[in-house]
């Protein structure tokens, strides 16, 4: 690169020592990072401190703007990962010169199973890797020149931080949701009434009657934290419980490749499903991308029905279906292999009758069910799902009855029902559902048409390739004791069906959810100990605040004990399960001295960015999450954000639907509790998109390192061989990826800036050009051209007022570049600013003070080591960072006059010079009189005359 571009190595030509290069740039950065530090010029006062004792401060607005928490990889940044951090700056920046109190900082999401699986591979203590990891990430991120608050940063893995993560936990352990009141309550009030009779205790008790072990298990089925045996995504082969999206499709694990299977085990989980409504109704009011809602939307699945209960052997099964007009149409049930009640409607014996397809070639229920659920146990969610073309499954043996015809149907259990939607069974009615018609197809089921097909089919199924599903047809078929729906429509049939289901006591209208309760254990060391022990009869218990933070103690292994991957049958053994002197205490909790055993579980990765942005706020308090003062100032409501929440969150697609549901929980919870004003988060989100790098592999499918790779006559060698090239991720593995501080060396961290941000829209994905980069570098060399000379290093500026045609290119350039900037696009403020430095550099001679300063202030948020450097120079005392950013004088923006385009019959007969408020009577006017179209209208009659005022006249003759 050096070859091509000579000065931007560091190289000095004679005739120009004072020349921007590399070498220049590198000197000036590093001196402006070390004078903001050393000034603090990037900290943002707090209320109750520096905004107190300076009313002008205080009346400043604020902007708080966040990115996404970055995890510190051992393997560093490559230019790929700070774009969005870039655009945070500039954005920053640029609020901080229009008058606003701007926080902008960044911490460190730290605990992770990568730094885990290094120490468990190595010995190494995962917090030295991390914290080495963090130290390289900051100095990367430094050298880019980021204004951040660096008094506010820290790494979830500090003690001082997830002291309150764990105290955030006791407060949703500590908490019930109230449906009356639609928020959270204390879980002491929820004691109270159960102790004063107000609610009622299940099975006819009082409370005092309750045994210890009873109270706890009945808060249990309220609490917003609790542990329960859930069905889990179990991993032998690495020795611990995974969350979905760490299962790749195929049901394996994405770290190592093994087998992952369905076990149930005691875990913590967090009752976000009470917050079903609440979610789906504030996404309306937050300033998101459509695209983030609609799959927040979807994940939560609201789907409204009906409960139905079908009667077996004195009990029942209970569905939920959003389609109850079609009851009529059940000629069979399934059941998820995980059900509870699998077992209980198992017999001992096949059923005289049944038939073979049906049975798996089993010769009992019990081995058919039991083979079955091996089976399924071994696929993914995902794979359960797929809309497979065989349909598989097994007879439970048991029989059901319909409750609206009175028939029995056969209970199947299959792998395409899962207990994490509705009730785990479904009502299956083949004739208008295509998963339950292939089904019915395969295992010779009845399928009866119960409404009415719209096409020429018929109502005779035999006949039928697929099933029929409409909301818009009529019901047939469907008339039985006490209710009949032939002839009506669906919506009609619908309510009619569950008016009479209801008057009968056979089931309700209800909601269902999509979304379930967050699995929120990990069989891991590196992560938040859980603040939670238990006594002998196994009670959980809380610690109090005092004993907080629990830390994580010191153990000789790191790795949770792993088993045969194929070994579905096996239990995990955590690591901090094996230091006895740590798991076995005794504590006072109120009570006296009591032997007790921790939790031995850790929290998920993702506890600790629920609720980051609070830390930011307040990070140094030691007796309060969070002062609601400064809570209040930084993220309470106010107009356009009646939940309050950050002012602008950047970061990636990718946790459209994880992270930022979570993080909307724990706020909700919080806001409920009454510890903060905001009841969201994040209220404006803006997605970046990637850098993307071209990806060379050889013959074998290997990736090759990307600065290797020749181009010869269209086509790419490496070492000789022709290899591939396609566009993709940037990254280690792919051999692709180009370190900022190469980019920093060859031509300085404002180039980089530049560059990034000139790429494309922000929003959208744009390929990595090394050799692109330069164009920047030029832009930043004319604009030092147009101010310091370049043989002397002397300014070059003059005190004369500019010309005309200079103020209007100043002023339009200010004008777009403030409106670029706010709506947060980079690349036409960029291309705005090349477009007034390339107008001074053709102008030729000096430039005018007033027009140099006001350009060096654009610049400042993009470029802002320059822009400093060049402030000083122009003699100026006080930072850049802190000035006004320049306001367009609107005499300058407009233009004298525009060309208006006059046509008849299409085509172009004459352009006139206008004013650009000329009225639309006014234009009618003036290009009637214009000799050109009098001449070209030849008196042929006029029928109509187009005004679109001040760029065209129509005229239709």
């Amino acid at each position: 690169m050096s070859e091509t571009n000579p000065t931007a190595a560091g190289a000095s030509v004679d005739a120009a020592p004072h020349r921007y290069t590399a070498a220049v740039a590198a000197e000036i950065e590093a001196r402006w990072q070390d004078f903001w530090d050393a000034e603090g010029t990037y900290a943002a006062p707090n209320p109750k401190g520096d905004l107190a004792g300076d009313p002008e401060l205080a009346a400043r607005p604020k902007k708080f703007i966040m990115d996404m928490f970055p995890y510190p990889s051992g393997a560093g940044l490559h230019v790929g990962h700070p774009l969005g951090y870039i655009a945070t700056d500039v954005f920053a920046r640029y609020q901080r010169m229009t008058g606003h109190n701007v926080l902008h900082t960044l911490g460190f999401d730290a605990f992770g199973l990568p730094a885990e699986q290094h120490a468990v591979a190595t010995g190494e203590h995962p917090r030295v890797t991390t914290e080495a990891a963090i130290t390289n990430m900051r100095s990367q991120l430094r050298r880019l020149g980021l204004g951040h608050d660096k008094r506010r940063s820290f790494a979830t893995i500090d003690p001082d931080y997830y002291k309150w993560t764990q105290w955030i936990f006791l407060q949703i352990f500590n908490s019930w949701y109230d449906d009356e009141a639609r928020k959270a309550r204390p879980i002491a009030e929820l004691v109270a009434q159960f102790e004063s009779g107000e609610r009622a205790v299940p099975g006819g008790r009082s409370w005092n009657e309750l045994s210890a072990v009873e109270r706890a298990d009945l808060l249990g089925e309220y609490r917003l934290a609790y542990a329960s045996d859930a069905p889990v995504n179990w991993c032998p082969g690495l020795g611990t419980v995974l969350a979905n999206e760490e299962v790749t499709a195929d049901g394996r694990s994405e770290r190592g490749n093994f087998p992952v299977f369905k076990a149930k085990l005691r875990q913590w989980n967090m009752r976000i499903t009470a917050y079903a409504d609440r979610l789906l109704e504030d996404l309306e009011e937050l300033d998101w991308p459509e695209a983030i809602k609609l799959q927040q939307r979807n994940w939560i699945g609201r789907s409204e029905g009906a409960r139905v209960d079908f009667p077996i052997d004195g009990e029942h099964i209970t569905v939920f279906t959003t389609r109850p007009d079609t009851l009529f149409g059940a000629s069979y049930m399934v059941l998820a292999p995980e059900h509870p009640l699998v077992d209980r409607f198992t017999p001992a014996a096949w059923p005289e009758g049944t038939r073979d397809v049906w049975t798996g070639g089993h010769a009992t229920p019990a081995e058919a069910v039991s083979a079955y659920r091996a089976q399924a146990a071994s696929k993914s969610d995902v794979e359960r799902q797929a809309e497979a073309k065989d349909k598989t499954g097994v007879f439970t043996g048991s029989y059901a009855t319909n409750p609206v015809n009175g028939e029995k149907i056969p209970v199947f259990i299959a792998d395409y029902v899962l207990m994490g939607y509705g009730t785990g069974a479904i009502m299956a009615v083949p004739a208008h559902d295509a998963r339950d018609f292939a089904f019915a197809r395969a295992f010779e089921l009845p399928i009866t048409c119960v409404v009415e097909p719209t096409d020429d089919r018929g109502t005779d199924t035999s006949t039928w390739d697929d099933a029929f599903v409409s909301y818009d047809a009529k019901i047939v078929n469907s008339t039985g004791e006490g209710v009949s729906l032939d002839g009506l429509g669906v919506v009609e049939a619908k309510a009619r069906v569950t008016e009479w289901l209801e008057r009968s006591g056979i089931g309700e209208g209800t909601v269902n959810f999509r979304l379930r309760d967050w699995l929120f254990s990990r069989q891991r060391y590196w992560g938040e100990p859980f603040p939670i022990v238990y006594d002998e009869d196994g009670v959980a218990h809380a610690l109090p605040e005092s004993m907080l933070p629990l830390e994580l103690p010191e153990v000789e292994d790191y790795s949770p004990r792993t088993f045969d991957p194929d070994d579905a049958d096996t239990q995990p053994e955590t690591p901090l399960s094996r230091n006895e002197e740590w798991v076995d205490v005794t504590l006072d909790l109120g009570d006296g001295p009591r032997r007790y055993r921790r939790e031995t579980n850790t929290m998920p990765n993702w506890a600790g960015s629920c609720w980051y942005e609070l830390r930011y706020l307040d990070p140094h308090n030691d007796r309060q999450m969070v002062d609601p003062e400064i809570e209040r100032y930084w993220m309470g409501p106010g107009e356009g954000r009646p939940h309050g929440g950050v002012d602008l969150y950047v970061g990636g697609a990718e946790h459209a639907v994880l992270h930022l549901l979570y993080a909307r929980f724990w706020s909700k919870v919080l806001f409920d509790l009454g510890y903060v004003s905001s009841a969201e988060p994040f209220h404006k989100l803006f997605n970046q998109g990637m850098i993307q790098a071209f990806v060379y592999r050889d013959s074998r499918g290997f990736a090759v390192p990307a600065a290797e790779v020749e181009e010869r006559d269209g086509a790419f060698y490496y070492q000789g061989e022709q290899v591939s090239r396609l566009l993709g991720k940037m990254g280690k593995s792919l051999k692709n990826a180009v370190t900022p501080e190469s980019i920093c060396e060859e031509y300085g961290a404002d180039t980089l800036r530049l560059y990034e941000m000139a790429m494309g829209p922000l929003d959208v994905s744009r390929p990595w050009d090394t050799r692109a980069v330069v164009g920047q570098f030029r832009l930043l060399q004319r604009l030092w051209r147009n101010i310091v000379d370049e043989a002397t290093g002397e300014v070059t500026v003059v005190d004369a007022e500019p010309g005309e045609d200079t103020l209007r290119a100043l002023h339009k350039a200010i004008d777009g570049v403030r409106q670029d900037l706010e709506g947060l696009r980079f690349n036409t403020a960029i291309a705005k600013v090349t477009e007034l430095n390339n107008h001074l550099t053709k102008a030729g001679g000096p430039v005018s003070r007033s027009v140099a300063e006001a350009l060096v202030l654009l610049v400042a948020p993009l470029a802002p080591h320059i822009a400093e450097e060049l402030w000083r120079k122009l003699g100026h005392t006080e930072t850049v960072v802190h000035q006004d950013f320049p306001v367009a004088d609107q005499a300058y923006v407009v233009d004298e006059a525009v060309t208006c385009v006059v046509q008849i019959k299409g085509k172009v007969k004459a352009r006139l010079e206008v004013s650009p408020a000329i009225s639309e009577e006014e234009l009618e006017k003036v290009a009637l009189a214009d000799e050109k179209v009098v001449e070209a209208l030849a008196g042929a009659p006029i029928r109509k005359v187009i005004v679109r005022a001040p760029k065209l006249v129509n005229i239709v003759v």
